[in-house]
């Protein structure tokens, strides 16, 4: 899917701060942040990254902080009733 298909789906951007301990000094954390357009509530793409990341990644996951914000809304209007005059615009 193209970034506007993804978009009119409902996708919307999450991004995510990953605090890792370091394989070599357990105690201390790093962090990493990942972002990609996902779908709420369920975001699968940032769990499937989450389960790649247990596979294949040594630092172990201590916690992990995200937001979505969905970028594609329902058109949202409203009836005004006005006129503008030619000097009206001037100001």
């Amino acid at each position: 899917m193209t970034e506007t298909e993804m978009l009119l789906k409902g996708y919307g951007l999450t991004t995510a701060e990953m605090f890792y301990g370091l394989p070599d000094h357990p105690a201390v954390l790093n962090t990493f942040i990942w972002q990609d357009y996902d779908i709420a509530p369920d975001h699968p793409r940032l769990f499937e990254f989450i389960a790649f990341w247990n596979d294949e990644i040594e630092g172990p996951l201590n916690s992990v902080r995200f937001t979505h914000r969905v970028a594609l809304e329902p058109g949202k209007w409203r009836s005004v009733v006005g006129e503008f005059g030619p000097g009206d615009l001037l100001h």
